[in-house]
């Protein structure tokens, strides 16, 4: 439904910090053009808890407008409160997405069945699909494989972006939910696995700037030549471990800067890289583009 590569989209901002529209447009032009079957704007690559409604909203529109029908917008609409994500979700209804997204609700540790209810109202309150977003590093609370097939019945709640890194709960998921349940890996690193046990593909943050190369790697493994699909993993891991050396998104922000894509600084309490952070971005960047197109 979504496709296979979805880039988790920055969010760029000016030099006052405002949300600077037309490089947002920009940047997810220059995704669809380049590997990115979907988009997903405001998530947590996108630094939405320092985002007002208004600014996801007017970042909702822009990317639609910009990217057209050439790949799949879909909006981040997950908050700490369910009351604001349902307010938000039922809020977009004109502004022509393919999808929301809901992460797990931070901070607060609910239970199971406080989750069940929470992604619950926001299905309801959408008329789109809806992916969830299992992230326990970031939320604390870990959204269970009993807990996804419960949501899994709700007609429009269609996929899971699966970020728990382990490969059991991966395979749990796969092994309880329909065929026709969407599983996406949340770690770039872990995409060639998680797509072994069945999974559909990676909301990425590394598209941003190699997205053709992980289309490539997904195409060799579903045309089963695995050994192929093996090489780009290994081609391309040092790139996925090294665009998390610190607190996502400053270096793929730092990296869209070298390219000269305006992404801006962030918002605290995101600051900018240290030295010796920019240096080894600085590094990895010439690797990026010393990537080639074919293997």
């Amino acid at each position: 439904m979504f496709g296979r590569v979805l880039t988790a989209m920055v969010t760029p901002f000016n030099d006052q910090l405002e949300v600077n529209f037309s490089a947002a447009a920009e940047i997810a032009k220059h995704l669809a053009a380049n590997g990115s079957d979907g988009i997903v704007v405001a998530g947590t690559t996108g630094e939405t808890p320092n985002l007002t409604k208004e600014e996801k909203i007017n970042l909702f529109k822009q990317v639609r407008l910009a990217v057209g029908n050439t790949c799949k917008v879909i909006a981040g609409v997950g908050t700490y409160s369910t009351r604001e994500s349902v307010e938000l979700a039922h809020e977009i209804f004109d502004c022509q997405l393919d999808g929301i997204m809901a992460v797990v609700p931070y901070y607060n540790k609910p239970t199971q069945e406080g989750l069940y209810q929470h992604f619950k109202a926001i299905a309801e309150a959408a008329d789109l699909p809806v992916m969830l977003y299992n992230i326990p590093g970031r939320t604390v609370v870990n959204l269970l494989p009993e807990t996804v097939k419960r949501l899994a019945q709700i007609p429009n709640i269609v996929s899971i972006k699966e970020a728990a890194g382990s490969m059991d709960q991966a395979s749990e998921l796969r092994s309880i939910l329909p065929d026709s349940f969407a599983i996406y890996s949340g770690d770039d690193s872990l995409t060639l696995p998680m797509l072994s046990l069945g999974c559909s593909g990676i909301v990425s943050v590394a598209s941003h700037l190699i997205g053709n190369q992980i289309q490539k790697m997904i195409d060799a493994f579903l045309q089963g030549d695995i050994k192929k699909a093996l090489q780009w993993h290994l081609l391309l891991l040092p790139i996925f471990k090294g665009m998390f050396i610190t607190t996502n998104p400053v270096p793929v922000k730092y990296l869209l800067n070298e390219l000269g894509f305006q992404a801006g600084a962030y918002r605290l309490p995101i600051v900018d890289p240290s030295p010796s952070e920019q240096a080894f971005l600085k590094n990895l960047l010439g690797s990026i583009q010393a990537l080639p197109e074919t293997i």
